[in-house]
């Protein structure tokens, strides 16, 4: 690795990293605390400044200090939620941080929408203890974005794969059944899969900008009897007296998230029995992430009745969490995913990510878009047993989303012909 030695520490907390460090990880230049502009210089004190690039470097939204470090200040995460932050550092001589990982130590497999309770139910049968295992991900945020997060530059492909051996050398050490790196990208998983990770697949349905001038221009797209239902959908979702919002930046008070708390409790409580995220999460996070919030709340009789809370990435809006005390026919459809697509457009976004399942936003112009994680299993028989397990999904997985980008509602005379 170019004469660069390297030293791995681990982090009970966010609290001891500091935001610009870990957000140059992250690639969250244009965000951080940091210079806000195409290029961070470094000075003379960087003694490893020749061999690192000042390139910016994509952003996701979940990934940065200030998303992670509201999750464990409002007590979401932490020993009692069953998620003990472990977070992996990567470090040379000096100190300078030059990548890290969202590690977690977990006695169960809740909050992680990629599902192994099979595997931990036939290992605890064959007398092993799956739990407790490593976790690298977001905690309850089914979104992909980078997890072997390294600084822009000629060693970032080197530090990752540096982190990508201390995951499985810290499983090994630690007597833990397993690794799992969740919602990263397809590179990430290339390359966990060269060093012996196992490799899954799973999908998504994300919505597309082909440059549209507007929702029309997008309804356009789409079959005639699709393009009605839509505008028939929207129409219903707002009978007289109730009005569609848009908050973000200063709009996002106090009164605005306790009317949005109870809409996800209410409707968490009734799809999990029990939420993840506490009350104070909202309020530290709208802190901290303010300008990279998007609230769609809907108002009838002078009161808030429902909302969905996004995201923003740089060129991507993540849908998040929704709930409602009312419910009206397609107003979850009109706040989630028009409202969504709407944003994107007007301000020429690339895509919507609007989050884990959910076949029927086919209908409504997202398409299937395939998801990765990588495991290390620790014991040879079960690894072998996970192997056999995830060569069959992953066939099954590549067969039902080519099933489901058969039937998209786009019209077929805009396909362009074989040539």
């Amino acid at each position: 690795m170019k004469d660069v030695e390297l030293r791995i520490k681990v982090a009970q907390s966010l609290a001891d990293v500091p935001a610009t460090d870990w957000d140059a990880c992250a690639g969250d230049i244009a965000h951080s605390p940091a210079k806000a502009k195409d290029e961070i210089e470094l000075t003379s004190e960087d003694n490893f400044s020749s061999q690192l690039s000042t390139r910016r470097q994509v952003n996701n939204p979940f990934v940065t200090h200030g998303f992670l470090s509201s999750l464990e200040e409002s007590n979401s995460v932490g020993p009692r939620a069953g998620w003990q932050p472990r977070h992996l550092l990567l470090e040379d001589v000096s100190g300078h941080l030059l990548g890290v990982a969202p590690c977690y130590v977990k006695n169960h497999s809740r909050g992680e929408y990629v599902f192994d309770h099979g595997w931990a139910d036939a290992f605890e049968r064959a007398g092993g203890d799956y739990y407790p295992k490593l976790q690298v991900s977001v905690p309850f945020t089914p979104a992909t974005g980078p997890r072997l997060l390294a600084r822009a530059g000629p060693l970032a492909e080197a530090v990752r794969g540096a982190l990508a051996d201390a995951l499985a050398e810290i499983t090994t050490a630690s007597g833990l059944s397993s690794a799992h790196v969740t919602f990263l990208t397809e590179p990430e998983w290339r390359l966990l899969g060269e060093r012996g990770y196992l490799q899954r697949t799973d999908q998504q349905f994300h919505w597309e900008n082909a440059g549209y001038g507007n929702f029309d221009n997008f309804l356009g797209r789409l079959s005639s009897r699709k393009r009605k239902t839509i505008r028939r959908e929207r129409k219903e979702a707002l009978p007289t007296g109730i009005e569609v919002h848009r908050l973000t930046g200063p709009d996002l008070t106090e009164d605005v998230w306790d009317a949005f708390f109870a809409f996800y409790m209410e409707t968490g409580s009734r799809k999990w029995g029990r939420p993840y995220l506490t009350r104070d999460f909202f309020s530290i996070v709208s802190e901290k992430m303010r300008d990279r919030i998007l609230l769609v709340m809907a108002k009838r009789a002078g009161r808030w009745i429902a909302g969905a809370i996004n995201f923003l990435g740089h060129d991507t809006i993540y849908g998040r969490n929704w709930g409602a005390i009312e419910h009206h026919p397609f107003l979850h459809f009109e706040l989630c995913y028009y409202q969504a697509i709407d944003y994107a457009i007007e301000h020429k976004l690339e895509r919507v990510e609007a989050g884990a399942q959910g076949e029927h936003k086919l209908a409504r112009g997202y398409l299937p878009k395939t998801t990765y994680s990588a495991h290390f299993i620790a014991d040879p028989a079960l690894r072998r047993a996970v192997a056999e397990y995830l060569s069959r999904e992953r066939a099954y997985v590549q067969a039902a989303s080519e099933e489901l980008a058969a039937g998209a509602p786009f019209r077929k005379d805009l396909v362009e012909p074989d040539i």
